[in-house]
């Protein structure tokens, strides 16, 4: 396992820093040097290197589920109190991401970038409406997401954000550290890439939490891997748990 540790990231983050307020919670197969050098968050940490109350945990070289991993960071002991759970392959074309994050998580007890305002009956996706991918309808969608190899991609524009919404993408996902404990809303480690996202919301729905949308630009560099071995998988696991 690869631990997390700020220390490890002493080139590209400034040493002077104040005691940061967001913990950014990734994992990666990279190893640090290319993590920093190559990947698109690495990249799009060193150009936001003024913001000194974001706190970069980074699990490289990983090769466990991401619930496990992001679980694991929820209780340890120096956790920041703002959790922001990314992907390794988004850049953050937002530089005042810190501020938009605080104010969606003041709005909401749990945020992404993308989502839908209802679930269906064996949906596989937050945007689509049935196993045949077909996308839900338009007014029940909410959000935005850039795509594309390089920062500032093409956007995706899916409705009006902020709303409240039953499913959000797990590209980011980010909450109060008091909220995760407080309610014992965690991630399902059975999920270890594909579903855990949405199960994550509706376990918090489930909770009584507030889920919802929030403006935050950011560019993927991925659409998915949908009807992969894996993902059938999880998607039978995901059935399987909530019978819908």
């Amino acid at each position: 396992l690869s631990r997390p540790c700020a220390t490890r990231l002493a080139t590209p983050w400034p040493s002077t820093c104040a005691e940061p307020m967001i913990d950014l919670v990734c994992a990666t197969r990279m190893s640090p040097e290319e993590f920093w050098s190559k990947g698109a968050l690495g990249l799009s940490l060193r150009r936001l290197h003024h913001e000194s109350r974001l706190r970069p945990r980074i699990y490289f070289e990983n090769k466990l589920g991401l619930p496990l991993l992001y679980n694991q960071r929820i209780v340890v002991e120096d956790a920041s109190p703002v959790m922001a759970f990314i992907h390794d392959d988004v850049w953050i074309d937002d530089h005042f991401f810190f501020e938009h994050v605080m104010a969606g998580v003041t709005a909401y007890d749990v945020i992404g970038v993308a989502g839908n305002r209802r679930r269906l009956p064996g949906q596989p996706s937050w945007a689509f409406a049935n196993l045949k991918f077909e996308w839900d309808d338009r007014s029940q969608l909410s959000g935005a997401v850039a795509h594309g190899p390089s920062a500032f991609g093409p956007v995706s524009a899916f409705g009006p954000t902020p709303a409240d919404c039953e499913l959000l993408d797990g590209v980011l996902l980010a909450a109060k550290r008091e909220v995760l404990l407080r309610t014992g809303l965690r991630f399902d480690e059975r999920f270890e890439f594909h579903f855990y996202d949405m199960d994550f919301c509706r376990s918090a729905r489930a909770a009584g939490l507030r889920v919802g949308t929030w403006p935050i630009a950011l560019t993927h560099q991925s659409e998915g891997g949908f009807s992969s071995n894996g993902w059938v998988q999880s998607y039978q696991r995901y059935i399987g748990k909530w019978g819908d």
